[in-house]
């Protein structure tokens, strides 16, 4: 038990806030987005138009070139771009030998600084908790999170969303020991999930009727887990394959629950940013860089899947 204890201390780290390199300036292209300001009207959010995310415009700006009087400009101006990201979650968000933060979301954030400065280094880490991925953005303390966030109608009355840029599902992590097989023989048992997540709200409302706690970070579930206080841990594959990798005495079992698009959360007030990021989201998928980094990272979750189709609204 002590050595599990200490192996979940040893995950607790934050992600560091990294910021680095000079931009470099090339010619103008034509400007994708439109100047900072309410976001076009929209249909009231339901199933069906739930993960529509406003149509980029134009092609992307050469890096250094951002639009005159573009949310992006003003992020060049400063000279960093300001991500809030998750602790510790491999291999989403972690960090490597070096201290450096490394992992399928931090990829998406680099790609972006570069989009802006030309340099992928150009970049602060906000490592945040789930309930605070909301809040920042809203605030203004962070330019948007990249952090597992799943795209849900009441989320949007809040912030808004990029297209999807991955899709993962909620499954259980257990003790390899253990007899449990999935949500259904949960009944009664203590699951733990983050606080402020989805994970959470469908705990609440599964039919087998597990007990939910709630804590922080997943970090702090996985150690309730190695403790013996809670029965199992429930949150996305993703985030789940790199606890497994953690504490190999654990096991992920049973199918997906519930289906869990990732966006890029940004202010609703930036609607120029939404269009820029969803640019940048889309060159990703066609140049190769997303197929690249789920191999580097998302790989023993299974062969790699198609990229998500972005939808989009005008």
């Amino acid at each position: 038990m002590s050595t599990r204890f200490a192996l979940a201390c040893s995950v607790l780290a934050a992600v560091v806030l990294v910021a680095a390199g000079q931009g470099s300036a090339s010619a103008v292209r034509p400007a994708v987005g439109r100047a900072p300001g309410p976001a076009p009207a929209t249909p009231a959010c339901n199933q069906q138009n739930v993960l529509a995310s406003l149509r980029p415009q134009g092609p992307l700006p050469d890096p250094g070139q951002m639009p005159l009087g573009s949310t992006m400009a003003r992020i060049a101006k400063r000279g960093s771009l300001i991500v809030g990201v998750l602790q510790d979650i491999p291999p989403l968000a972690s960090r490597d030998l070096n201290r450096q933060p490394v992992g399928f979301d931090i990829d998406v954030a680099r790609d972006l600084a570069k989009a802006i400065f030309g340099d992928p280094g150009r970049v602060v880490f906000q490592p945040l908790p789930e309930v605070d991925r909301f809040t920042t953005v809203r605030s203004g303390q962070v330019d948007l999170t990249v952090a597992a966030a799943s795209i849900t109608c009441p989320l949007r009355d809040q912030v808004d969303f990029s297209a999807v840029y991955y899709e993962a599902g909620q499954r259980v992590l257990v003790d390899s020991d253990s007899d449990f097989t999935g949500i259904d023989s949960l009944g009664g048992k203590r699951v733990c999930a983050a606080q402020g997540s989805t994970s959470l709200t469908h705990l609440q409302a599964a039919a087998s009727k597990p007990v939910p706690v709630g804590m922080a970070t997943e970090t702090d579930c996985l150690m309730l887990l190695q403790l013996g206080k809670v029965d199992a841990v429930s949150t996305d594959d993703t985030i789940l394959a790199g606890m497994k990798a953690q504490d190999l005495r654990t096991a992920v079992v049973g199918p997906q629950f519930s289906e869990e698009p990732y966006g890029v959360v940004i202010n609703k007030n930036t609607p120029d940013l939404v269009r820029f990021v969803n640019a940048v989201l889309a060159a990703r998928i066609a140049d190769g860089r997303w197929l690249a980094s789920y191999q580097h990272w998302l790989k023993p979750l299974g062969p790699a899947p198609a990229p998500p189709t972005p939808q989009y609204q005008d």
